[in-house]
């Protein structure tokens, strides 16, 4: 009985399989309203204001740094938690591929956190003239518990690495 339990239990992670297939997906929703917003901006290039501008490509790094941060996920998911990645060539290896344990996965996924939250943060800045004190208060305060959160997370895993 052990046994069959244990190999079901083993066998329950290909559950996770379709979930990083999704992610997949989303990536590609993701590549497509990053060309969206390009092409959105390029007809009226010459008419859109510096800080407009600005605001359109930090919504461009915004989007970069989500689709990473899926990359991240669905490859260092699928190798640790449902099996090894064989299907790239030699010469396209990813060098971290294999590399990132739940730890380090956990502290590059809050430090992306960090940098998703710090554009907004400088998007809201950008519109500070129509944003709401007490709006603009409610994000610093966001912001600053993302940092703090990964902060404390790094610090942990650093700790009960040590012991």
């Amino acid at each position: 009985m052990e046994t069959l339990i244990e190999r079901t239990l083993y066998a329950a992670r290909w559950l996770l399989a379709p979930v990083y297939l999704g992610l997949s997906l989303a990536l590609l929703l993701l590549a497509i309203k990053f060309f969206q917003e390009l092409v959105h901006v390029f007809p009226i290039i010459l008419e859109v204001s510096e800080a407009q501008l600005v605001l359109v490509i930090l919504s461009l790094v915004d989007l970069a740094l989500v689709g990473g941060l899926l990359v991240m996920v669905m490859f260092s998911g699928y190798e640790n938690f449902v099996s090894r990645i064989e299907a790239a060539a030699k010469d396209e290896d990813l060098a971290w591929l294999g590399t990132m344990d739940a730890s380090n996965l956990k502290n590059k996924v809050a430090a992306s956190i960090v940098a998703i939250s710090s554009i907004h943060l400088l998007q809201v800045f950008m519109e500070v003239k129509t944003t709401p004190n007490d709006k603009i208060l409610w994000y610093i305060v966001l912001h600053l518990t993302f940092v703090v959160s990964a902060f404390l997370m790094g610090y942990l895993d650093r700790v009960t690495r040590k012991s």
